[in-house]
């Protein structure tokens, strides 16, 4: 069966290839731009962000594979196969990688690292006592499917108080849930942390503007490691620079990589990175990819389909 793979750029390739050896061999692995692939003769394709153009022209797809746990690089361009599955990146290590993340994102707020990284970078001895330990400070995730869930068990084991937020309410262990726009409110005026992991969709496009933002704890901070498009950037810099919040912790961007010229490279209360946070390595994508094959092969359900109806 032949897979296209369009993901890290030509140089990945060869690795891709490699990985997916390892986990199913029967797999014809290609680069998304081998002129010697015929478009019908391809079966399944590993993709992040491709052209308009491609996918419509492959007759013989049977899935569509986002090499990332967001769709919405995939459900923008105009002739996405929308009769054919399309299955997000999960597996157990993109979770993983996903609660290790938000761990130390979090661990960061508390700890006002970004003052000590300023200070070790003009070798000043920035002392400065913090004022919190975890159990003083309530994490609000927003969003609690499986990366959530992961997220909030890692911050429980640092004793960190966990509550989250999402369209319908969720049941974790020892995880206060609030659900819909009637409980966000109380959700946010309870919140010292907030982490949102929403997906992208057009009721989340914007929601962390100025007015979500006023209804934190004075002195709370942001982790976004969703999708970019949630964070309103200039109500975000108002609200640092009015020392609303203390800090934020950003993954994800409107326009990635994020430009030079942008503010929130430089902003002392802001701590960047590039798009990483559930990053799982080459191998366990290709494994979770190639269980996905198998399953659509044999017949079997699917991990991780988009739903139209949800928007994720």
């Amino acid at each position: 069966m032949l897979l296209l793979v369009k993901s890290g750029g030509e140089k990945a390739v060869a690795d891709w290839q490699a990985c997916f050896r390892g986990a199913d061999p029967r797999l014809d692995v290609r680069s998304w731009t081998d002129p010697s692939v015929r478009p019908e003769d391809v079966r399944y394709v590993l993709v992040w962000e491709p052209e308009e153009g491609r996918l419509g022209r492959m007759p013989g797809l049977r899935a569509v594979f986002s090499s990332a746990a967001g769709v919405d690089h995939i459900t923008r361009v105009a002739d996405w196969p929308r009769h054919l599955p399309l299955i997000r990146m999960g597996g157990d290590d993109t979770a993983q990688r996903m609660g290790e993340y938000i761990a130390w994102a979090c661990l960061s707020l508390l700890r006002d690292t970004r003052h000590f990284a300023l200070g070790q970078a003009e070798a000043r001895w920035a002392h400065r006592e913090t004022p919190f330990s975890a159990p003083r400070r309530r994490v609000g995730i927003m969003g609690l499917g499986n990366l959530g869930a992961a997220a909030a068990k890692m911050l429980q084991g640092l004793n960190f108080p966990v509550q989250g937020w999402a369209r319908s309410r969720k049941d974790l262990p020892g995880v206060r849930s609030f659900a819909g726009s009637a409980e966000l409110p109380e959700f946010l005026a309870t919140t010292d942390i907030l982490v949102c992991l929403l997906p992208s969709t057009p009721e989340t496009a914007g929601l962390i503007d100025a007015a979500l933002l006023a209804r934190l704890p004075a002195g709370a901070g942001l982790v976004s490691a969703g999708r970019g498009q949630h964070v309103v950037v200039p109500d975000l810099l108002a609200a640092l620079d009015a020392g609303h919040l203390s800090g934020a912790v950003m993954d994800v961007f409107v326009q990635e990589p994020l430009p030079k010229e942008s503010p929130l490279w430089t902003h002392p209360r802001i701590t960047i990175t590039p798009h990483v946070a559930s990053l799982a390595s080459r191998r366990e994508r290709a494994a979770y990819v190639a269980g996905a094959i198998a399953a659509q092969e044999a017949g079997q359900p699917l991990p991780n389909l988009y739903d139209p109806e949800r928007g994720y």
